[in-house]
């Protein structure tokens, strides 16, 4: 069961708004067992609209449209969706109804241009629009069904979930999907790909593996489709055991949830608290543990020691190791994570120290050059980094790495 959803609208082709419409759509189309074959973005445009809802008729079983529902000029998605049906525009008397309503409630004077939203095609089903005047339609055509809502995401989503969704599942018989991702740390995708080829040559026609790769990691995400969910379970399972002995992966996560995060439920069932003293990353790595709900369980909190002054008198860094091997070296970010451990009495530490760029940068020390430490309990791990030259790039690929370099020390602790 394949489906393809188009966005109607000039606004997302200059770049004026982002599509988030079609990302949350595919999301949700997927839990359900309904594959999204393509998503399409095209202008407010007669022509270009009945193209794309042609050709999208041509591959998919179900087709979503959002935009150009609106009461203005160009908004063109109804009439011509009337044209592309063969079949004239009527007024739906509930669409009527929750027009009149919404104005009402407002207190709002009803022009004729507003009536006009409950002019829908003949041949649809409406889709009642609770939060705003343009109601969604139902179309089901030739064996496709069609779906059109308002590009407005906030009313879009509760269409979806309370109408549309539930009506997909009444009428359409859907696989069941099983998803199991896998979290890898410090190896490229193309590194990961090699190793695992055979591998994913031994995967059948049914499941398949995606590489999710961002800074420093990569997902690997097996996707199973059937009829069996017991069948399906047992082989994506049997799949990732596999990779997992092949590639020694650090985490094995059945949900959607970041390194960070997985790392802080790893300390908190073995009730260890975390403090981190930043430099060049100046409180990004702080964020990443205090964006989730919970982090204050382990993470006690931590320094952004940017000075040589604050890495003395916060962290306790020695005057004589600042100026005689500087702020980047390895001597440095030693003391700053013990200072870290001694000062915030945390079981474990991280310490960053480098430079961001772009500027800077010595001969000995160029740009992205960034010192790392972690220790706790007994154990500690220090090492060198030489990232690149884009400021941003080389704070979140810092954090990345210390993040790697915590997971190896509570293997290590583990042990």
């Amino acid at each position: 069961m394949l489906a393809e959803i188009i966005t109607i609208g000039d606004e997302i082709l200059i770049g004026q708004i982002v599509d988030t419409n079609s990302a949350w759509m595919a999301t949700e189309l997927n839990k359900i067992g309904l594959r999204v074959k393509q998503i399409s973005s095209i202008s407010d445009d007669r022509e270009h609209i009945l193209k794309a809802l042609a050709e999208a008729a041509s591959r998919a079983n179900v087709i979503f449209i959002t935009g150009g529902l609106g009461p203005t000029k160009d908004d063109i998605t109804k009439k011509t969706l009337a044209e592309y049906f063969d079949v004239d525009l009527v007024e739906n008397k509930e669409a009527l109804v929750n027009v009149e309503r919404i104005f009402a409630k407002y207190n709002r004077p009803l022009l004729e241009v507003n009536k006009q939203q409950a002019l829908v095609p003949a041949n649809c089903e409406i889709v009642l629009n609770e939060n705003g005047t343009a109601p969604g339609m139902w179309f089901n055509h030739n064996g496709v069904i069609y779906v059109s809502m308002p590009g407005v995401p906030f009313e879009m989503m509760y269409m979806m979930e309370e109408q549309v969704l539930p009506k997909l599942k009444a009428t359409l018989k859907f696989p069941t999907i099983i998803h199991k991702t896998l979290l890898t740390v410090g190896e490229g995708e193309s590194f990961l790909a090699e190793r695992i080829v055979d591998i994913e040559n031994d995967l059948p026609p049914h499941i398949k593996l995606a590489y999710l790769p961002k800074l420093g990691q990569v997902r690997l995400r097996l996707s199973a489709f059937g009829e069996n969910e017991a069948t399906l379970q047992q082989e994506v399972n049997a799949f990732a055991a596999r990779l997992i002995e092949r590639i020694g992966l650090p985490f094995v996560i059945d949900q959607d949830i970041t390194l960070e995060k997985a790392l802080l439920d790893i300390m908190e069932a073995n009730n260890f608290t975390l403090s981190v003293a930043e430099s060049c990353t100046g409180g990004y790595l702080s964020h990443l543990f205090t964006q989730h709900p919970g982090s204050s369980h382990v993470f006690l909190g931590g320094a952004v020691s940017y000075s040589y002054e604050l890495k003395e008198s916060i962290l306790g860094v020695k005057n004589e190791t600042l100026w005689q091997h500087g702020a980047v070296s390895e001597e440095t970010v030693k003391e700053m994570v013990e200072g870290a451990l001694l000062n915030f009495k945390s079981d474990l530490a991280i310490a960053i120290t480098g430079v961001a760029g772009p500027g800077g940068g010595t001969e000995d020390k160029p740009v992205g050059t960034v010192w790392i430490a972690v220790a706790g309990k007994g154990k500690s791990l220090i090492k060198k980094h030489i990232f690149g030259t884009k400021r941003r790039q080389n704070i979140e690929r810092s954090a990345i790495a210390a993040l790697s370099m915590l997971n190896t020390l509570l293997t290590e602790i583990k042990k």
